[in-house]
C-alpha cells in the first residue's frame, strides 16, 4: 500500500495505484541488503531529517551506481514510508515479477515513453504515496533526465534528493533538503542535478531538449 489511505474526495484514478504488501516488501529489504552487511559493509543514513512525515506525495531522486540502490534507500527510510520504484520491464519475469509487484513497484519501459508508467506514477502520488526515480535512467549516467521534473510538477510533489556513494566499506546514503515543485520543467531539472551532484559527490547535467532549451 501507499503511505495513506486514499481520502473519500481522491480521483478515482487514485484508487488503482499499486499497492505494498508490508511484510514482503520488509523481507526484500531485508534480504537484498544482507549481503552488504555479511561482507563487512556499514550503511550510514545522513540527513534522515530531511525526510517529510507519512502520508504526503514524495518523490525520491538518487544517483544510481548499483544494483543495490533502491534497496538501501529504502532500508533508510524512516518507518511509514514504503518506497513505490519504477522498475524496467525486463524484471517483472514469472515468481520475481509477482514479488516486485508485491512490495509496490511497477514496470516501464525504458525503451519508449511510457504513458502508462507516468500515470501510475501519478496515482502513487495522489494517494499520499512515495515514488522513486533514478533520474540518470541508467548506472552511473551522469545525465538527469526531464520526467522527474515533470512528474514532480504534475503531482504536485517535493523531490527528495538522496546521494549514493561508497567509501572504503561504508555504503552512504545522504537525504537531501526536499525541493519544492515549483518553476518551470526546465530550472527544476537543473535544480535537482545540482543538488544530487552535491549529494552524490559527482557533478551531473541536466539533459536538453533537442530546441536547446
Amino acid at each position: 500500500m501507499s503511505d495513506a489511505r486514499t481520502p473519500a474526495s481522491a480521483p478515482a484514478e487514485a484508487a488503482s495505484a499499486p499497492r505494498v504488501t508490508p511484510w514482503v516488501y520488509r523481507a526484500v529489504v531485508f534480504l537484498t541488503t544482507l549481503p552488504v552487511l555479511l561482507r563487512g559493509g556499514r550503511i550510514e543514513v545522513r540527513g534522515r531529517g530531511h525526510v517529510p512525515p507519512p502520508g504526503t506525495p514524495l518523490i525520491v531522486a538518487a544517483n544510481h551506481r548499483s544494483a543495490f540502490d533502491p534497496f538501501l534507500i529504502a532500508r533508510s527510510l524512516p518507518p511509514g514510508r514504503y518506497l513505490q520504484f519504477m522498475a524496467k520491464k525486463e524484471l517483472f519475469v514469472p515468481v520475481i515479477g509477482a514479488i516486485i509487484r508485491a512490495g509496490g513497484s511497477f514496470p516501464v519501459d525504458r525503451r519508449a515513453n511510457d504513458l502508462g508508467a507516468v500515470r501510475t506514477s501519478l496515482r502513487i502520488l495522489q494517494r499520499g504515496g512515495t515514488l522513486g526515480i533514478f533520474p540518470e535512467g541508467t548506472r552511473g549516467g551522469g545525465e538527469v533526465q526531464g520526467g522527474v521534473a515533470l512528474l514532480a510538477l504534475k503531482g504536485k510533489a517535493p523531490v527528495l534528493p538522496v546521494g549514493l556513494r561508497r567509501e572504503g566499506r561504508r555504503w552512504i546514503v545522504e537525504f537531501g533538503p526536499p525541493i519544492a515543485p515549483a518553476g518551470g520543467l526546465k530550472a527544476l531539472t537543473a535544480e535537482v542535478g545540482e543538488r544530487l551532484g552535491e549529494l552524490a559527490g559527482a557533478p551531473m547535467v541536466h539533459r536538453r531538449d533537442q530546441s536547446g532549451a
